[in-house]
Order: C-alpha cells, then structure tokens, then sequence
C-alpha cells in the first residue's frame, strides 16, 4: 500500500524518474483510490507477493556490518557493529559514515541517545556503557544483573529502561547518577522495552506475554497473552507490533484497549530477526528474509523479499535501513519498496 500522505513532491519526481511517468501517475493514482476504499478481509490471508531483494535499488550503501538495534536520531543513525566492537554513526543527510566510538565489549539488545549519550548494552549481559558521542569516549558504565535481555531498550520520563534480569526486572537509569533507582517487575525472562504514548511495553518470554508499564507510577498495568516467546516490538503505525520467535508471526496490540486485535502470519521463520514500524508499514527483516513488509490496513504480511542478509531493520528520516547482505546496509525509499511487484 502506497499511503497519500507520503506521496509528497519530491518523491513523486523520484518516481517518475526510476518507473516512467504513466506508471508513476498509476501508483498515485492507485494510493488515493486505496486510501478511499475500505480493506477488504482475505480468509484466509493470501500470502505475500514474493521477491529477490535485488529488485530493489538503494539510496545508499553501506558497508558495515551492522546489528540489530539501530538508534535513529534527528540528524544521523547509529549502527551497532559486534566484530568491531564498536558503534558508527551515519549522517542522515549526507549518507557519510563517521569514525568507529570503540567499545570493550560487543553492543546488544539496542542502542539509544538520550542526555547528550549513547547508551550501549554490552553482550556480557552485566553493564551497560554510556559513551559521550562528541568525544569518542566511554563516560560511564552502569552495573547490571546479569540479563537475558536480547531486544530493544527505551527511554521515557527522564530515565533509560533496560530488561535487566532473566528473573523478570526491567530495570530505570536514572542518568544522573548513571545507576538504577527503581526496578519492575514483570514475566521472567523480560527480552524487550519500548516507548509509546501509552507507557512501555515489555515483552517476556515466559508465558508468552507483554506488559504495560507506566513510567510515571513504576507500576504494570495490564499483561497481555500474545504469540509464542514474544521477542523484539516495534510501536508505531497503530499499534504494539511484536515479533513472536516460537511461530515468526506478529501480535498487533491496540495500546488504547491493551488487546491483541490481530495475528499476522509472515509465511517465513523470521522469529529471530527485528522489527520496525513507520513510513506507513511495519516491517520485519530475519537471516535470509531481509525484509517483509506488513500493511497494517489490512494486518497482512504484503511483500517478501528473500536474500542472503536480514535481520536489521530500522525506520527513520523516510528511510528503511535494512542489511542487504552480510557486512553490507542498504537505505531504501519506503514507497518505491510499496511500488514493487513481482515479474
């Protein structure tokens, strides 16, 4: 689905100048016919148009090798590089790569900027670093439980959350003192945390759950029952998107009723990839299917393209930020990813 509300001018030129004028007239006037026309329900749901992912063509090309959890700022994102290990900033609008901020040990779960920081959860799953960006530099180290913590961490109300204890702890960093001053409790084995208007969300893999949490009161709302071992979400788009890794589909969870009101099948194993939501779609990348597309219109897996990279993904300054291949991260433009068909 093309959404009108992107189809701005710039990018319609952009169109008419890789697809050809009539079909570029075609695709807008399809977005506007769409926008207009209530969904209709498959049943069962067709399954997604399948492509190479060389069908696509990026803005930019990046060769690093990048993991899951980029950080998209106003101006640049940050890559997680684990051989390295290091982080690596990209400026959003020249497409130039900055020097490597080095660090002891390899980043994981994700990483934010928050406080004039870039906080980086350390693989060894006992601290987190706090690297000062200007200076290259690691400024502090924040002390951890150890943590099975593989997903995304957050930043709401002052303060940074992190999973930070296979028992069940989502853990608050009060960046003041760089030290933790509250810790909620949720399922155990907590994997991932993210922001929305509505709270943080909190997946955990023990009885396959999310839980609602509110920043301000410290206190769980509600949990919520959705696909098997929940890993990393994504909130955007209308929704709570998260990735089930038991099965590869994705719980949409209305964040107003706290209610799962959608299951969507993804016709691939991509339960150990990322996910990401924005530019009008949700997105999945997995080892092998680099990128999955999802209208949430319809809730439906819509686009599929299979390669020999995946399981980065990222939304931001009306990019896709995916790995393409393995060492290699591509920017595409959201809607001419929309505007592909199969031969």
């Amino acid at each position: 689905m093309i959404r009108t509300s992107s189809c701005n001018t710039a990018r319609i030129r952009l169109i008419r100048r890789r697809l050809g004028p009539a079909l570029a007239v075609s695709l807008v006037w399809c977005a506007v016919a769409a926008a207009q026309t209530p969904a209709a329900n498959d049943t069962p749901p067709r399954p997604p148009d399948r492509m190479p992912l060389s069908r696509l063509t990026p803005d930019a090309t990046f060769a690093v090798d990048a993991a899951a959890g980029l950080a998209v700022t106003a101006d640049a994102v940050w890559i997680p590089v684990l051989a390295a290990p290091a982080v690596r900033r990209v400026d959003a609008k020249t497409n130039l790569a900055g020097d490597a901020l080095r660090l002891e040990q390899a980043p994981c779960a994700s990483l934010v900027l928050a406080f004039d920081s870039l906080w980086v959860p350390q693989c060894d799953g006992r601290r987190m670093a706090r690297l000062d960006p200007a200076a290259g530099t690691v400024a502090a180290s924040v002390p951890l439980a150890p943590s099975a913590a593989t997903g995304r961490i957050a930043v709401a109300v002052g303060s940074v959350w992190i999973a930070s204890d296979a028992r069940g702890v989502v853990s608050r960093i009060d960046p003041a003192t760089n030290a933790p001053v509250a810790e909620i409790y949720v399922g155990r084995r907590p994997v991932a945390v993210a922001g929305g208007d509505d709270g943080l969300w909190v997946t955990s893999e023990d009885g396959d759950v999310v839980a609602q949490v509110n920043p301000h009161t410290n206190g769980v709302g509600v949990t919520v029952k959705v696909g098997p071992k929940p890993g990393r979400l994504a909130v955007g788009e209308g929704g709570v998107w998260v990735l089930n890794r038991g099965d590869g589909s994705v719980s949409r969870i209305d964040p107003k009723t706290a209610k799962v009101v959608a299951t969507v099948a993804i016709d691939a194993a991509v339960g150990e990839g990322d996910i990401a939501a924005g530019e009008g779609s949700v997105w999945v990348s997995a080892p092998g299917v680099p990128l999955v597309r999802i209208d949430p219109r319809t809730n439906r897996a819509v686009q599929r393209f299979d390669g020999a990279g995946g399981g980065v993904v990222a939304v931001g300054h009306g990019s896709i930020w995916v790995n393409a291949a393995p060492a290699v991260l591509w920017r595409l433009d959201p809607l001419l990813v929309a505007a592909t068909r199969p031969d």
